[in-house]
């Protein structure tokens, strides 16, 4: 779906992580920002976070490693390390 478009500005990766976080967690898109954490959103617990692992490698067209799935503990962590794996031509 996603990866396989030709770009995607970070600020766009940015919404649709948010967008994501929103749907998959059931939280209000206006209560989720790039500081949103497993410690601001009651919801985020550990198997919603294997969700939206599961959701942002389908989104994005990616993979990640076990060590990075412990490290996105951020919505900007999140999208940061998304654009890490995109490519620099999303940056």
């Amino acid at each position: 779906m996603a990866a396989q478009q030709a770009f995607l500005p970070a600020n766009s990766i940015l919404e649709r992580t948010r967008i994501l976080v929103s749907e998959v967690l059931q939280v209000p898109l206006q209560e989720v920002g790039p500081e949103s954490s497993p410690d601001t959103i009651e919801t985020w617990d550990s198997l919603q976070h294997l969700n939206l692992v599961l959701a942002l490698e389908q989104e994005f067209g990616i993979q990640f490693t076990p060590e990075e799935m412990e490290e996105l503990l951020s919505v900007q962590l999140i999208a940061d390390l998304v654009l890490e794996k995109l490519g620099p031509a999303h940056r």
